[in-house]
């Protein structure tokens, strides 16, 4: 896959140089050089094609990383090696620089060789890195140490190692979802999904396994007529309650992170997993049915003429009076000809950017079914092209305590049979957050 792999330092000197297929030779690296690193005009693109052989390339500060092949390969796939590469230099020596990689000299080609063989990427989690390679080199491990490392790198909880030790156990969740939005200007739909995250923090002792529960319109009736392995499509109508009568949310696909077990899901329809130690995203999903829209624009805009223009925006709230919005602002845009803008709003703060062409609006918090507007009257320049403005979108950012989807955890069980401490003793965070995502309405 993989032909070459080369470390330039700012000058175009190499720093690390590992070849390992025959069809690279020592004219690829000076071609690089001298195409790329020393080119006279600034190269943007992270892949050039030099006499034949593709380069892939990152920069990290003062320092190039490069792939080098003459194959066909998956040009994602090498960037994302490169990425994890970077990362996995920079858990064992702290920033790349060069005095780092020549201080960490063997280090690093002990690491290429770990997570390169003749080409094809490896192992490249750093936990698993870190238990048998050290500054010093490798270490002697006892027998009991070369079976855990043997069963990490070889076997099922590569993510995890044994021993790990809290005073408190705790387990901080949290529901990240972000709102896509297009509505027309009388106020219809015209597409919207959702983009969910799970993301986990764990800090949990030994080797605990955790059950996740959901309110998935294919679990909660565990029996309905759907792909299985895409957590999606029930059979027959949009109905948003489960046979219990419970609301439920209808995901149409999703990601699950290497720790959850499949076949577990696929048989008992329930998410179970040895979660990673520290901070990782369990699972990513998207939904389009049912989804719970926070905040509506309703605009009015009015052409007075060729020198004036009327702007009326109306924000509503939508969700529960009990909760409030944060941190809202609406974009309105502006003629490129605008003079002019005179602001009035009701409740935050307005202001005309012309670097953006943009009337930005700003709400600090904003409760639930409330309503609020903003008037502006527009001063344009005649101009003498009769280009039609074509009337951007207004676009909208906030941050809501709740799940737009309406994706609920039902809940969320540990078990840890060998060490004394049971699923009562776990302290258990739950956060909603809904932000917007491309949110905006035409007018």
């Amino acid at each position: 896959m993989i032909g070459g792999l080369f470390i330039y330092n700012h000058k175009g000197e190499v720093l690390i140089s590992r070849v390992y297929r025959d069809d690279i030779g020592r004219n690829a690296v000076d071609a690089f050089r001298v195409n790329v690193i020393h080119a006279r005009q600034q190269v943007r693109s992270p892949v050039s094609n030099i006499a034949r052989t593709s380069f892939f390339h990152i920069k990290r500060a003062n320092i190039w990383v490069a792939a080098v092949t003459k194959q066909n390969v998956n040009a994602a796939m090498v960037f994302e090696f490169l990425n994890k590469l970077v990362s996995v230099m920079q858990s064992y020596f702290g920033k790349i620089t060069e005095e780092n990689i020549k201080n960490n000299f063997v280090l690093i080609y002990e690491l290429l060789d770990e997570i390169l063989d003749f080409g094809y990427p490896q192992n490249t989690d750093t936990g698993v890195l870190k238990t048998f390679i050290t500054q010093q080199g490798i270490k002697s491990q006892s027998k009991e140490e070369q079976s855990q490392i043997t069963s990490q790198v070889t076997g099922q909880i590569a993510w995890r190692r044994e021993g790990i030790k809290y005073r408190r156990n705790e387990l901080f969740l949290d529901v990240l979802e972000y709102a896509n939005l297009l509505m027309s200007p009388q106020g219809q739909v015209l597409s919207a999904h959702v983009a969910g995250r799970v993301v986990m923090k764990s800090y949990l002792s030994g080797m605990p396994e955790c059950k996740f529960g959901i309110n998935d319109k294919l679990v909660m009736d565990s029996k309905g007529v759907g792909k299985i392995g895409t957590l999606s499509v029930p059979g027959g109508g949009s109905d948003d309650t489960s046979r219990s009568g419970k609301p439920v949310v209808v995901i149409d696909d999703c990601q699950f992170h290497q720790c959850v077990k499949l076949s577990k899901f696929e048989t008992e329809h329930s998410i179970s997993f040895i979660p990673p130690d520290g901070e990782f995203e369990l699972m990513r999903y998207r939904t389009t049915k049912d989804i719970s829209l926070p905040f509506r624009i309703i605009p009015l805009v009015r052409e007075v003429g060729r020198t004036r223009m009327e702007v009326k925006a109306v924000l509503k709230s939508t969700f529960k009076p009990s909760l409030l919005g944060q941190k809202i602002e609406v974009r309105i845009p502006t003629p490129l000809n605008t003079a002019g803008v005179q602001l009035l709003c009701l409740k935050g703060k307005a202001k005309y950017k012309a670097s953006d062409n943009a009337i930005v609006w700003k709400i600090k918090r904003m409760a639930g079914m409330k309503e609020t507007q903003l008037s502006a009257e527009i001063e344009l320049l005649e101009t003498d092209s009769k280009k039609k403005w074509t009337r951007p979108p207004i676009s909208m950012n906030f941050e809501v305590p709740f799940a737009p989807s309406g994706f609920k955890v039902r809940y969320l069980k540990v078990f840890e049979p060998k060490l004394n401490y049971s699923d009562h003793d776990v302290i258990k965070w739950v956060r909603y957050i809904g932000r917007s995502g491309l949110y905006e309405t035409r007018c």
